[in-house]
């Protein structure tokens, strides 16, 4: 049986959205590994964009696009993802993915905020197109604390429902601190 967990309800949804063609954006790049599932998805004809503001990351990401053989798909950017606004137009996206925490395996002391991220999510959801998809995947606890979770919770709880569909997936009997996502699907009312 396949595990169940954050990251693999956020693949499978990707799996199911993205359509080869497509443009999506990896918010927060970390180890490259959404940032290669996207390129596979989107396909030679797709283009994603990816987003960090550690060198590591960076470094990570390129290498993995590299090594499969996606890096004239993948583009990474050493930028933050509150920025993401100024490397794409209103509604064409169609995929936007983030990791909200630190950069596993990495220095646990530089971790995503609150106010950026709340940025970023307000920024993307005016990149998605119609029936896009945005997926939001909260790791908290540890060294980034609770503001960031609450912080977004609270953010997507006041979207209006006749623009965006908000589905927080929580797992009911596993430990406090367990990683969950948030899919936004906008116009799906």
């Amino acid at each position: 049986m396949d595990s169940i967990n954050t990251l693999t309800l956020a693949h499978r949804i990707v799996q199911e959205r993205v359509k080869p063609g497509n443009f999506c954006i990896d918010a927060t790049a970390g180890r490259g590994q959404d940032t290669a599932l996207l390129c596979e998805r989107v396909g030679a004809t797709g283009k994603v964009l990816s987003f960090d503001i550690q060198e590591e990351a960076i470094t990570s990401t390129r290498n993995r696009l590299q090594e499969r053989g996606l890096s004239e798909i993948g583009t990474v950017i050493f930028d933050s993802h509150s920025n993401i606004d100024k490397y794409a137009s209103p509604e064409t996206v169609d995929c936007i993915l983030f990791n909200f925490g630190y950069l596993p395996g990495g220095n646990h002391e530089v971790f995503t905020h609150a106010d950026t991220s709340c940025e970023a999510i307000e920024k993307g959801l005016s990149l998605l197109r119609d029936s896009g998809i945005m997926c939001l995947s909260l790791y908290f606890g540890g060294p980034n604390g609770y503001s960031e979770r609450d912080a977004i919770l609270d953010l997507v709880k006041k979207f209006d429902p006749k623009k965006y569909t908000v589905i927080i997936c929580q797992f009911a009997n596993r430990k406090a601190d367990c990683p969950f996502p948030i899919f936004i699907i906008k116009g799906a009312y």
